[in-house]
């Protein structure tokens, strides 16, 4: 018998106000509220609601054989709490039915592990402390931010105690070997990795509408064909994409959701399958071999590594700019104000700055609120610049120094 893991990322970043070099000294609020909460409730529409409800009644259908696996990300909570508390309710009852399992990650979504592990682990706290508050759960496998792993970011997770890590299953890593089979760390031998099926998880993720796909349109039954056709070899086949893939990414119209409402009873008619979750299949089956990811790896673009937010210099800027205030702003010991730069972490505002093109370059513009990713460096500095202010005048009842010219702002941004 081959399981089906199904996990399901869910993640609303907190966008940015239209920050003007003239707002620099003069306004301490970056968040762009009514943003937030129109995407909120638009995305609420036509995903989270229709697909809890859908995913609810699979459960039920099923008499529990559907099962599968979420994170969601904190500020993704905390928009729930404040512009959608019917999403949240949905999301509770659905895991109180007891065929999903919640999975950790980093409260913010962001990259900090990159720049301090400190601060990584931080994170990771907070969110394990508010899915206990939301759920009643305390997660034990682990989702880095965008599926990204390394052999040594591997050594932190098992450090925390995370029995398991989901990954992205890279031709580079696997060589020859299968993504649907259970492997181990290659030092930390406690820690099971889950590799993501990434051909058939983006089937369904990004090629189910596209009409000059060659196996458009994809009906259920090839889906299962191609199911049984992975699970020659292999134990458990790993479908893990955004859940914004129901509704959002692909449309109503589409037939993505008459797709899911009748891919699990397809799956189990065939009788050698069945549904799990990550911690199910790492207590279900055997460890074949060690993975070994030597470079760091993501489920991002064609090229599944940090390209996608790390690949120029807009990008090196705004990183090293954030990260260096860490100091400044824990030593200020205002929550607040902590808070507020953590969610300035968020990957997505660096996301918005990739200057790929081509296919990749689509995707990035389609998520972005911005029409260029240098509007979207732009922004992000002037708040920057004006976060950088407030340290240096926390606690003081001076005016602030008026803003330096765009042009000038932009130059000393980039460090010319």
């Amino acid at each position: 018998m081959v399981s089906i893991c199904f996990y399901f990322q869910v993640h609303q970043p907190d966008r940015l106000r239209d920050y003007r070099v003239f707002d620099i000294g003069h306004s301490p609020f970056y968040l762009d509220d009514k943003k937030n909460e129109l995407i909120m409730r638009k995305v609420a529409n036509k995903c989270y609601l229709p697909m809890t409800k859908l995913l609810k009644r699979l459960v039920k259908e099923t008499d529990g054989q559907f099962k599968c696996a979420f994170s969601f990300s904190g500020v993704f909570l905390e928009q729930c709490e404040r512009f959608a508390p019917d999403v949240l309710e949905a999301f509770q009852e659905l895991i109180a039915g007891g065929a999903v399992e919640v999975l950790s990650e980093t409260y913010y979504h962001s990259l900090a592990f990159l720049y301090s592990v400190p601060e990584w682990k931080a994170q990771i706290a907070k969110h394990k402390e508010k899915v206990k508050e939301l759920f009643g759960i305390t997660p034990t496998v682990f989702r880095n931010t965008e599926l990204i792993y390394a052999d040594w970011i591997g050594e932190h997770i098992a450090e925390m105690g995370y029995k398991a890590v989901l990954a992205e299953g890279t031709d580079n890593n696997l060589t020859w070997r299968s993504p649907n089979y259970l492997y181990n760390h290659p030092t930390q031998n406690n820690l099971k990795i889950l590799l993501k099926n990434y051909k058939l998880s983006d089937d369904i993720a990004f090629r189910f509408s596209n009409r000059t796909w060659n196996e458009w349109p994809l009906t259920t039954d090839k889906y299962v064909d191609w199911i049984d056709i992975a699970g020659l070899d292999g134990n458990v086949i790993n479908l893990f994409m955004d859940f914004e893939t129901f509704g959002e990414h692909q449309w109503d119209s589409s037939g993505i959701f008459e797709f899911m409402r009748y891919l699990p009873q397809k799956i189990l008619e065939r009788g050698h399958h069945d549904f799990i979750t990550p911690s199910e299949a790492i207590e279900r089956f055997p460890l074949i071999g060690s993975y070994n990811a030597p470079s760091i790896t993501s489920w991002a673009d064609q090229e599944r590594d940090l390209s996608a937010w790390k690949s120029n210099r807009m990008q090196d800027n705004a990183f090293e700019e954030i990260y260096a205030l860490e100091g400044k702003i824990k030593n200020l010991k205002d929550p607040e104000i902590l808070d507020l730069w953590r969610k300035l972490t968020t990957s997505d505002h660096f996301y918005y700055m990739c200057t790929k093109y081509y296919s990749d370059g689509d995707v990035h513009q389609y998520f972005s609120p911005y029409d260029t990713p240098y509007d979207a460096f732009i922004n992000y500095m002037n708040i920057l610049n004006d976060l950088k202010l407030r340290i240096e005048n926390f606690g003081k009842e001076t005016l602030l120094p008026k803003p330096l010219s765009q042009k000038n702002n932009l130059l000393a941004a980039l460090n010319f």
